[in-house]
């Protein structure tokens, strides 16, 4: 069972991967946020939204030593970037996915792109827009891999898309899935590109969660709290 965490000032962790019992044992990106933001000691704090969370402890996980540390500035910033938006989960998914693509190797490139289209269509169906409509850094990105398109569009085709199941399933994985790909690109600083992704996010979750929130209505997709109404017409779409 989780607990609270009182800290003496020659116990302040020491950002490493995994999670940990105490902070004694040393703490991961979120479990230090969560000590920072008054909550229980845990890597699933309730102070950040979750995905954006899931970013940050891969993230952790992956970079080495030499490069976790570059991560604890960004902790503070974390704390009550939370909404129930379904917009901060498309979005935060679709950079994460139109970030990786470039770089990724071709074995991810399929189900990086079949990502991207998941997103688009939810922004579609969020913002009002045609279901087909695309932003302007999601077809930059595709461009450059047309057969990658073809699959996800063609796979696409009979894959019904619920908010649910995008929240909870779609955008965690496409982040993981992008997280990895940036880890093993053939490309100059790799790991120092993930701590970038990870600031970059951050700020357009800060940027999303501020007037979102303001009103105390988060948007949702359809009519109930979690667009749960969505299935069937998402399904007669498809």
């Amino acid at each position: 069972m989780s607990r609270r965490v009182a800290l003496s000032p020659d116990i302040v962790p020491v950002l490493s991967t995994g999670r940990h019992r105490s902070p004694r044992k040393g703490a991961c990106f979120m479990e230090m946020a969560s000590f920072l933001a008054g909550e229980r000691w845990s890597d699933h704090p309730k102070c950040t939204h979750p995905l954006l969370a899931g970013l940050a402890r891969q993230i952790n996980d992956t970079v080495p030593d030499s490069v976790r540390s570059r991560l604890a500035p960004m902790i503070p910033s974390v704390i009550g970037l939370t909404s129930d938006d379904l917009h901060v989960d498309a979005r935060l998914a679709l950079h994460c996915a139109t970030t990786a693509l470039p770089v990724a190797s071709a074995t991810r490139q399929n189900v990086l792109a079949l990502g991207i289209l998941s997103c688009e269509r939810v922004l579609a169906e969020l913002d009002g827009r045609p279901r087909d409509s695309m932003t302007p850094r999601s077809r930059e990105v595709l461009d450059r891999v047309p057969a990658a398109e073809q699959w996800a569009r063609e796979f696409r085709a009979d894959l019904p898309l619920t908010a649910r199941a995008f929240r909870r399933q779609t955008a965690p994985h496409l982040v993981a899935l992008a997280v990895e790909g940036m880890s093993e690109a053939c490309v100059e600083d790799p790991y120092g590109q993930l701590v970038d992704l990870l600031a970059d996010c951050i700020a357009m979750t800060a940027e999303m969660v501020g007037p979102r929130t303001a009103t105390g209505t988060p948007v949702t997709w359809g009519g109930a709290p979690d667009g749960s109404d969505v299935p069937e017409r998402a399904a007669a779409d498809s």
